[in-house]
């Protein structure tokens, strides 16, 4: 009760304080309710009976015209105006001329203050510029607690209980607290002691940010992920924008500070693009806050992510788009879960994700603006749902389908040592996917046959320079060890695209998927791929060597790639250095246009694998990392099917080992559809290697195969339903 009095006496204190100063007779408050109603919190002038008792419909009146249309509005006589509204209990009937402005939280009105005086008259810009600054003020303190009901306190914070929808690029689930990977800066000082000062501190912030988004967008980063290049376009828009500009330098004139004045413009330009009925404005909204957050870092100093800080032991990072290398900065040990605003349910960052083993979704939009820093969160990766300050009862629902999962994880590591053999006893080679050292404890906890696919990117985007001979030779000599006489396929460098190295600029490219990547760059900078390959020559000294080279779209590329390889075998030799027991080279099969040249390669290639995630991609032309598109395809579209059986065909008629390591091969229906493929040998994320083992354990590959053959040449569209319905009929695990 002492506290509910002292936040009513600090809004009384407030409207007296206002009403004195721009010499008003009338000074009034009112804030937003839930049911979007407007509520009389304080005042100094009318009816002190009034306060609390007064409410207006949304839209109702002088203040509900304020609130409705987010901007300042006087009246020299408002008692004739059409929109007045008259409250017998507040007594303003003696009042005349009236001056509101609306009080915004991120560019929603959470309340109204307004002014009112006997005589008729116009105000100046001064003193609505005045109410407008304090209107700030009083949106701040309201942000920070302390006002007077819970039913006006709903409507100063984030909605509760909120709940998104996104797609999931997981199958788990994660409680924790919201870690932005950008932090907001909150603003605290807003009256300026030296408005000149003010002036230079912001011109030098956008001086440094506008120079940012220039050298990224020359550099090329913006691929990194999806929409990224669309995202900076607009951002140099805003930045670049004379308007935008000049909003600043007049909210600077009222005397605010710099970071106030951010705020207040992007208060405002969002009230107004909330309110536009056309959506496409709508949707700038979180370039609006983008810039001003990024404007807001530059003027505080503060341009690092949430990844350099102290992260809580539940971490949920939300991020509007992140790159694989950001997310592997993250304490992974604290990393509970990931959503992202932006990006495919295949972009390279999930697939970093899925090897980090945390609940992750995409595409969740407009999570950004309804989340604060340490909310309560829960990621539900299997349902692709995100809820915000749940309430105890969702808590506990999802407790205990937390248990639940445990108990299957149970289930799964009961068959760790069993053989993924089917009923009709074909056996599958179940391999996982990795890249760092951490990766390695997964393979006996996962019972996977071997590592299908390592990654040996990641060592490079992880490292500040670039890792020497010895640094590599000495990951690659303890991912061999800690494998024993379980193979290992080691994959050359493949980046570019939206893997990108941050002490190696490629320029800039209109495609960089099918620009100058992986085995592409490894053949114009043959230094660089020539240092790899002795790294690993030395790392398998007497033991078993497989190097796959990726991103090959001519049987040539990998003749010249071969070649390379046998000339450090050869210096190897030369310098009297024990070589490995057996090389094996072979090529991914990613690029569409192999298919048409698998006759000339198989028979050159030690051993092939499917890249299925950039061949499917390259099918359907559509970008895995960007959302618009990344869902118009499925891979289980006859399409795609006819494309994998080819493959496995030709590596059949060479009698050329053949595998799988792409996405699909960790979804258990998708890995059900290879094995009735033909696939003998698929790699996938650690997790999924139990459920997937489960499937093949209740599949006859036989009688999948039949019905496959049918189906690939009945079907026009997806077999996914075929495919859940031959489960179903069957009994087998998906």
């Amino acid at each position: 009760m002492a506290e509910h009095e002292s936040a009513q006496a600090r809004l009384d204190k407030v409207v007296m304080l206002i009403a004195s100063n721009i010499v008003a007779e009338v000074c009034s408050l009112y804030l937003r309710r839930r049911d979007g109603s407007l509520e009389l919190v304080a005042t100094e002038g009318l009816n002190p009976g009034a306060v609390h008792n007064t409410h207006l419909k949304p839209g109702e009146g002088l203040v509900g015209l304020v609130a409705e249309q987010a901007e300042p509005k006087q009246f020299a006589d408002a008692q004739h105006h059409p929109a007045f509204s008259y409250r017998p209990e507040t007594g303003e009937e003696a009042y005349h001329s009236f001056v509101g402005v609306p009080i915004l939280r991120g560019g929603h009105t959470i309340g109204v203050l307004t002014v009112q005086n006997r005589t008729m008259r116009q105000y100046g810009d001064e003193e609505v510029e005045a109410l407008q600054t304090t209107a700030m003020v009083i949106a701040e303190t309201l942000a920070a607690g302390g006002i007077v009901s819970d039913e006006v306190t709903a409507e100063t914070r984030r909605d509760s209980n909120a709940r998104f929808m996104g797609q999931p690029i997981s199958e788990s689930v994660a409680l924790g607290h919201v870690v932005l990977h950008e932090p907001r800066i909150v603003v605290t000082r807003l009256i300026a002691e030296d408005v000149d000062l003010e002036r230079r501190r912001l011109q030098q912030a956008i001086e440094e940010l506008t120079g940012q988004i220039d050298d990224m967008m020359e550099r090329g980063d913006l691929a990194r992920a999806g929409e990224h290049h669309e995202v900076l376009e607009a951002f140099r828009m805003f930045a670049h924008d004379h308007g935008w500009r000049r909003r600043l330098d007049e909210a600077l004139a009222t005397g605010l500070t710099a970071e106030a004045a951010v705020q207040r413009v992007r208060n405002d330009t969002r009230a107004r693009m909330l309110r536009m009925p056309d959506p496409r404005f709508r949707d700038r909204l979180h370039d609006i806050d983008d810039l001003s957050n990024r404007l807001l870092r530059f003027l505080s100093g503060g341009t690092e992510t949430a990844a350099t800080g102290s992260c809580p032991r539940d971490a949920i990072v939300i991020a509007r788009t992140m790159g694989p290398a950001e997310l592997l900065d993250y304490d992974r040990q604290r990393l509970r879960g990931l959503v992202l605003e932006e990006g495919g349910v295949n972009s390279h960052v999930a697939i970093v994700r899925r090897a980090l083993g945390i609940a992750a979704i995409t595409q969740c939009k407009g999570v950004l603006e309804a989340v604060e820093q340490g909310d309560a969160a829960i990621v539900d990766a299997q349902g692709g749902e995100l809820h915000l300050r749940p309430t105890q009862e969702v808590i506990s629902a999802y407790s205990d389908k937390v248990r639940f999962q445990a108990r299957k994880q149970a289930q799964y590591a009961a068959l760790r040592n069993v053989p993924a053999m089917t009923l009709d006893d074909q056996r599958v080679g179940l391999h996982i996917n990795a890249g760092l050292l951490f990766d390695l404890p997964h393979l006996d906890q996962s019972g996977a046959d071997g590592i299908g696919l390592f990654r040996t990117e990641l060592q490079f985007m992880i490292s500040s320079t670039f890792p020497r001979l010895d640094q590599q030779t000495r990951l690659y000599k303890s991912i061999l060890d800690s494998a024993g006489k379980r193979p290992v396929v080691f994959r050359s460098l493949d980046v570019g695209g939206d893997k990108v190295i941050p002490y190696f600029r490629a320029g800039a490219e209109e495609n960089p998927a099918l620009g100058w990547r992986a085995i592409r760059m490894a053949l114009d900078r043959p230094a660089l791929f020539r240092t790899q390959i002795r790294a690993l020559l030395r790392a398998a000294q007497g033991r078993e060597l497989r190097v796959m080279l990726p991103m090959i779209s001519d049987v040539s590329e990998f003749e010249t790639a071969r070649g390379l390889i046998d000339r450090e075998l050869t210096i190897l030799k030369k310098h009297g250095r024990t070589e490995p027991t057996k090389l094996m080279v072979g090529a991914m099969i990613e690029v569409p246009a192999l298919l048409w040249q698998l006759d000339s390669l198989l028979p050159l290639a030690d051993f092939v694998s499917v890249g299925s995630n950039d061949l499917v991609q390259f099918l359907f032309a559509a970008d895995r990392g960007n959302d618009r598109v990344s869902g118009r395809f499925d891979a289980l579209s006859p399409a795609a099917l006819r494309a994998f059986r080819q493959i496995v065909l030709a590596a059949d008629r060479h009698g050329t080992p053949l595998t799988l390591c792409g996405e699909m091969a960790g979804r258990p229906l998708e890995a059900m559809a290879l094995v009735g493929l033909g696939f003998r040998s698929i790699s996938m994320a650690p997790a999924s290697v139990g459920p997937v083992k489960a499937m093949v354990l209740s599949l006859d590959a036989e009688n999948l195969r039949r019905r496959l053959d049918t189906l690939l040449e009945e079907r026009k569209t997806s077999l996914r339903e075929d495919l859940k319905r031959f489960a179903a009929e069957t009994g087998v695990q998906i």
